[in-house]
């Protein structure tokens, strides 16, 4: 048995404003090759299918004609998982009809744990048990107690994200002890999962959000149950092993979400049984569109851009102006230069902007050089809040962010 295992596709993310869906096709089309080359067949989605919780319609296109493809392919199922950034009741809703493809969802956690516990099949035969356990949010797994602190709430958030993997994974091994009775006795237990491990690598401009009130709430890997064969965990963007556990696995996003992770090479995890024991390789996804940063002075700048120009580039730059001098005419230049090439800037930001005084917005700055946190202190600063104030308000206002980006605008 072979699975591929894949997550944050993130499909209709957009860069600066410029729509993505030729990556998104390039990718998908390549997965569907990828695939059939390699004899896939289970494919594992964990998590962030789409970007947000109200996909475009060609998002939504894109992600049923990919289902569509890899139910004629040689893939004998699909297992799909909500992430942080999916509505839950959207990925649900066509999920009876999907079965019919042999695609099974779960897009959050119900009342009944045996929801999240699949036994897939080969020739009426069993060939996985499949854990798939869905974005575990934070009203799933804690309750909320009057005055508890911060730390309270952590605890709280990793002792729920631990008891419900535990619970999950005990079914798991019951169905698998009864699968031996029946003298099928090399039934493979695989996990999935959506979350932030400990030590998990990020990179600056990601996207990736904090999934719950602060950054304490990261689980450590021993906290998933031995009885796991292979867990395939979405979240973070880079390809990486959690905690020295080679079976413990982020195969990262397919397309680079942001200019730090233009110069990662990204890549989907195929997994080969042979009874219990996985062998894991990394395939590397090709790059269908480069980005390039380009950091430095004006004279810099130019030599970098006439590098890539000379190679007939078709990257999308996003360029930082660090010079001490002022340039008023930087993106007029680089726009003359980059006349009949295939270049596209993105994006130019002027440190002698970003530089200036916190709190006073200029004519040259715009909301894609701040986020919501710094919208925040910048209100705590102009209403001039003491520092030992400072903690609470910011722990709360954190809730109200998680709340919003929680909400399922889909349901009921």
């Amino acid at each position: 048995m072979k699975l591929l295992h894949t997550s944050d596709w993130h499909l209709g993310r957009t860069l600066y404003g410029k729509k993505r869906y030729d990556e998104f096709i390039g990718f998908l089309d390549w997965l569907v090759e990828t695939i059939t080359k390699e004899q896939i067949d289970i494919l594992l989605i964990a998590g962030d299918i789409f970007d947000t919780s109200t996909p475009s319609n060609r998002a939504q296109a894109l992600y049923y004609q990919f289902l569509c493809k890899v139910s004629t392919s040689c893939c004998r199922h699909v297992v799909v998982i909500g992430g942080n950034h999916d509505s839950p009741s959207f990925l649900n809703a066509p999920k009876e009809l999907l079965k019919a493809l042999n695609v099974h969802v779960v897009g959050a956690i119900t009342d009944n744990l045996e929801d999240e516990v699949i036994i897939l099949h080969q020739n009426d035969e069993p060939e996985a048990i499949i854990c798939a356990i869905p974005y575990l949010r934070d009203k799933d797994i804690r309750k909320v107690e009057a005055g508890e602190s911060i730390d309270d709430k952590n605890t709280k958030l990793i002792e729920g994200v631990k008891s419900h993997y535990q619970a999950v994974c005990a079914i798991a091994e019951q169905k698998q002890k009864a699968l031996k009775k029946l003298g099928f006795n090399h039934t493979p237990i695989i996990a999935m999962g959506h979350l932030f491990a400990a030590g998990g690598k990020t990179v600056t401009g990601d996207g990736v959000r904090e999934l719950y009130v602060g950054s304490l709430a990261h689980v450590r890997g021993n906290i998933f149950p031995d009885c796991i064969d292979y867990l395939a965990l979405g979240h973070l963007h880079v390809p990486q092993i959690v905690g020295g556990a080679e079976h413990i696995r982020y195969s990262g996003s397919p397309i680079p979400m942001g200019y730090g992770e233009a110069k990662q090479t990204k890549k989907v995890l195929t997994v080969t049984f042979n009874k219990n024991s996985p062998t894991i390789t990394e395939i590397n996804i090709p790059c269908f569109q480069p980005l390039a940063r380009i950091v430095g002075s004006f004279d810099q700048i130019i030599g970098q851009v006439k590098q890539l120009k000379d190679h007939d580039s078709n990257a999308w730059l996003e360029i930082e102006y660090t010079g001490c001098d002022a340039i008023g005419s930087l993106r007029e230049t680089l726009e003359e230069l980059l006349i009949a090439t295939k270049i596209e800037i993105r994006r130019i930001k002027n440190k002698q902007v970003m530089d200036r005084v916190m709190n006073m917005i200029t004519e040259d700055e715009t909301l894609d050089d701040i986020n919501e946190n710094d919208v925040f202190i910048r209100c705590l600063d102009e209403n001039e809040i003491p520092a030992n104030e400072r903690d609470d308000l910011m722990a709360c206002y954190h809730e109200i962010i998680q709340d919003i980006n929680e909400q399922d605008k889909n349901a009921q």
